[in-house]
């Protein structure tokens, strides 16, 4: 268990750091964001839309018709809110897109060190057959003691992916 501690305590404190790394609207963002993706965010809205609905019908008794059909103010409020809304959204959804890189970064340094010491595994496992004296050999294994090469696996990828 003592790796597997470590291991989360490592992604622990990389999360921490990327969340005290925000900027203030960074942080305002997230903070808007996480209330208006609530439930109790569109009962609100639900309930404001319906009220401002029936009083511009004049639908609500003692009231005055204060922004009547076809609710041209209600348009402006509600389109002004829409790009506000769009702003913050924007914002989150930037650091996070910077925040999955810097993962994506951290999972390809990890996945070429691993296939590093693979590599070099399977080079000990070779020369314990050879001191050994075990003869029989795998084709596979030949393969698979050359280093990986990134940039032809890379090359090889993206001539082989569909272009959009």
């Amino acid at each position: 268990m003592g790796c597997e501690d470590a291991n989360i305590r490592a992604i622990v404190e990389l999360e921490r750091a990327a969340l005290d790394g925000r900027s203030r609207a960074e942080r305002l963002s997230d903070a808007v964001i996480r209330a208006l993706g609530s439930s109790a965010f569109l009962l609100l809205h639900v309930l404001w839309f319906g009220f401002w609905l029936l009083a511009g019908l004049g639908k609500i008794p003692g009231l005055p018709t204060f922004d009547p059909f076809p609710f041209s103010f209600l348009t402006m409020v509600v389109s002004l809110e829409a790009i506000f809304l769009a702003i913050f959204v924007l914002i989150s959804q930037n650091r996070m897109a910077r925040l999955a890189d810097h993962r994506a970064h951290l999972d390809l340094q990890i996945n070429l060190r691993a296939e590093q010491e693979i590599t070099t595994t399977l080079k000990l496992v070779q020369e314990m057959r050879a001191h050994f004296g075990v003869s029989e050999r795998c084709e596979d294994i030949e393969h698979l003691l050359e280093p990986t090469d990134v940039q032809q696996l890379s090359t090889e990828l993206t001539e082989r992916l569909p272009n959009e």
